[in-house]
């Protein structure tokens, strides 16, 4: 076969390709090379620094993150997928009402990402599907399918293969989805034809920078997860630092404002799946509501979800904070009525927080309960 009967052959596979990964609720199928050695100084530099906070793992892989073919050995080409999670019942002006949530002192804010379905368990299972239907296609693939749960550098390996550019917040944002996507990769032994990178378009755009809580993109395309919410309120396993617990607000998992203000989410798709609908209890409730939770009724409402990995005592210390946080805005007898209740069979974490949450100025006499 001639080089060019080749190329077209390679192309017509792509094609395939992506229309296999749309009837299973992709957004869009990129291909990256497997030499990500510039990404090493980098990556280095930031494990270096501990911005990894807690996360051992990362530092444990080390470079092996940057080196798909020894992570996996035989892998010469990395799928990269997309899948928009915007919820399909999300608002024409969605941004406005998250930060309608967030300014609401008493309501409890979930990620939007974080409302549906496990994505680790939505993407996973139709990548492996994607995988097989290639393996039917071709033959034999050596294969292995990542979604955010090995030491994969997926928004290197997204933003070299055409899904977007890397932000200034370090996620991936494409000029007609935004950044409200997850990523999933399948390391592949079989040499598929690389997709080129797009160009950047965040300009002198800074707003995710100053956006930002806790000052946690301490540069651009650098972030400190020690700092972030979404890294306090879910991988870090012990008391939150004191001095970030206000900045943290009523938000108890995840934190997206981030991507709130970023620009081009004005863009962001609609899910095509109704895996990532919001359910009722993750979606508008106040923190009193999820506060009196027993660990029963957490467990049950959050089967099927990436909460539950977080475990109920995580749970409540990040209520306990976003509680504190309400009592300094304005007095609630409720609230403090309830971490009172709750501290004598709480975890040593857990009352830890409780105690700091109380100790914000009481209502003054006659304030409503």
């Amino acid at each position: 076969m001639t080089g060019a009967a080749q190329v077209a052959v390679d192309q017509t596979l792509l094609s395939r390709l992506r229309e296999w990964a749309s009837a299973l609720g992709f957004s869009q199928i990129g291909v990256a090379d497997v030499d990500l050695s510039a990404a090493e100084p980098g990556l280095s530099q930031w494990l270096l620094n501990g911005f990894h906070g807690a996360m051992d793992y990362m530092a444990a892989h080390g470079l092996k993150r940057a080196r798909p073919a020894e992570l996996v050995p035989g892998t010469v080409r990395v799928i990269t997928a997309r899948m928009d999670y915007l919820p399909r019942t999300a608002a024409e002006g969605w941004q406005a009402v998250e930060w309608q949530r967030l300014a609401d002192p008493g309501q409890a804010v979930v990620s939007i990402y974080a409302r549906g379905r496990d994505y680790h368990k939505v993407l996973r299972s139709r990548l492996q599907k994607l995988a097989d239907r290639l393996a039917d296609e071709v033959g034999p693939v050596g294969h292995r399918v990542f979604t955010d749960s090995a030491p994969v550098l997926e928004v290197e390996l997204a933003s070299r293969s055409g899904i977007g550019w890397r932000g200034k917040h370090t996620l991936v944002l494409h000029r007609d989805a935004g950044s409200m996507f997850f990523l999933g990769e399948i390391y592949v032994d079989f040499p598929l034809p690389v997709t080129p990178p797009v160009d950047a378009h965040c300009g002198s755009c800074r707003a995710c920078i100053d956006v930002c809580p806790t000052q946690a993109i301490v540069a651009p395309y650098r972030l400190d997860a020690r700092r972030c919410i979404s890294y306090l309120t879910i991988e870090h396993a012990g008391p939150i630092p004191a001095e970030l617990r206000p900045l943290i607000g009523n938000r108890i998992y995840g934190c997206d404002d981030c991507q709130l203000v970023c620009p081009w989410n004005k863009y962001a798709r609609r899910s095509a799946l109704p895996d990532f609908d919001a359910r009722e209890p993750l979606s508008g409730a106040s923190l009193l509501q999820l506060w009196q939770w027993t660990e029963a009724e957490f467990l049950r409402h959050t089967e099927g979800s990436a909460i539950r990995r977080i475990g109920h005592e995580r749970w409540q210390r990040n209520l306990a904070v976003a509680i504190g946080n309400a009592l300094r805005t304005r007095p609630d007898g409720a609230l403090r009525a309830a971490l009172t209740a709750g501290r004598e069979a709480a975890t040593p974490l857990v009352r830890e927080h409780i105690d700091w949450a109380l100790s914000a100025p009481r209502e003054t006499e006659g304030a409503a309960s």
